[in-house]
């Protein structure tokens, strides 16, 4: 009896092999489908990172570069960096900026810009680093 139990499975089995083959070459377009899709979402996302770099390697420049409050950049930075005398306390910063001429009102004023500037264009916040670690 187990022989012919065997050979009525065989018959099922090759009864519903093109079902299967057709399954299985769906489920290949449909993996072909997914990784083009992937491969495209990528290259996007790529193409964005690459649009973002260059942004913020483009050199400096423009408004965004004028003085505040006769405030330039350089001095902006001259200034930051001699917080590090007094631990980099803020209250501290009217007193500097004072012995580099600037009196406390542009300071403020300046402080607030260059601070905007540096969030909103990461070419201002590179050349700021660049003075500041050079100052």
């Amino acid at each position: 009896m187990g022989f012919f139990k065997q050979i009525k499975d065989l018959k099922e089995t090759v009864a519903a092999a093109p079902d299967m083959i057709d399954q299985a070459q769906q489920m290949r377009v449909n993996a072909e489908q997914m990784a083009a899709n992937q491969q495209a979402a990528m290259a996007q996302a790529q193409a964005q990172i690459n649009a973002s770099t260059a942004a913020a390697m483009a050199p400096a420049g423009g408004a965004d570069m004028e003085p505040v409050a006769g405030v330039s950049l350089q001095l902006y930075a001259e200034i930051s960096k001699g917080l590090a005398a007094v631990n980099y306390d803020q209250s501290q910063a009217p007193a500097i900026a004072l012995t580099k001429g600037v009196q406390p009102d542009a300071w403020e004023a300046a402080m607030t810009e260059w601070n905007a500037r540096m969030q909103r264009n990461p070419a201002v916040a590179k050349a700021f680093n660049a003075l500041y670690t050079a100052a």
